[in-house]
């Protein structure tokens, strides 16, 4: 299946590994999938209850603002996601990303939402590493799009790399074993969850 990238958002895959998953859902005419996309959209901006949506394979993600604070609400750009990994963590015991891009584009026979986000550091570290397994070049993108009556849901994982730039020996070998599995196996596992439970 093509990528869904009517956004603009999913990033050229330059260089690194990619995992993408993707599922669809067809309706009898437009009208009722353009009912479920808007709760499918809805659901997506809520990271928030992403765990709810997906099952206990899926790790926490808590909105945050710049400080770490948990925030409730909506996905919005600028804001981080903490990240609560099953199994061992970062050092700090999270791992965080940035929503560096929310975009929406509609027409007639299409909508589409796309959010994206990017390692970084965790808030107040003063590190110039991410705080995550997957370096700073890497990206998760997270759609929405229907067509006509079908609706997909996808997650594309691109210009992936593990993180080895950490200052401690520990954290090393934890984001370089854990990028180079979690590449094929964990980010896959946990997208399609994801994905199967946002088209439920």
């Amino acid at each position: 299946m093509e990528d869904k990238n009517y956004t603009g958002v999913v990033p050229a895959q330059v260089r690194g590994d990619a995992v993408t998953a993707q599922g669809s859902r067809r309706f009898d005419n437009a009208a009722e999938a353009m009912a479920f996309f808007s709760r499918a959209e809805n659901r997506l901006l809520d990271v928030n209850h992403w765990h709810e949506l997906a099952g206990e394979v899926l790790a926490y993600f808590t909105l945050t603002n710049s400080k770490g604070e948990s925030l409730a609400g909506q996905a919005r750009e600028g804001l981080l996601l903490k990240i609560d990994i099953p199994g061992p963590g970062s050092e700090e015991g999270f791992d965080w990303v940035v929503i560096e891009e929310l975009k929406r584009v509609e027409s007639v026979d299409l909508q589409s939402t796309a959010l994206r986000v990017r390692p970084v550091p965790a808030p107040g570290s003063g590190d110039d590493e991410p705080t995550h397994f997957y370096d700073d070049k890497s990206t998760s993108t997270f759609t929405v799009t229907r067509e006509g009556n079908i609706v997909t849901v996808a997650v594309y994982d691109r210009n992936i790399a593990p993180n080895t730039e950490s200052d401690s020996l520990i954290a090393k070998v934890r984001n370089a074993i854990t990028g180079l599995v979690g590449a094929k196996a964990f980010s896959k596992i946990q997208w399609q969850s994801l994905v199967d439970g946002l088209l439920n």
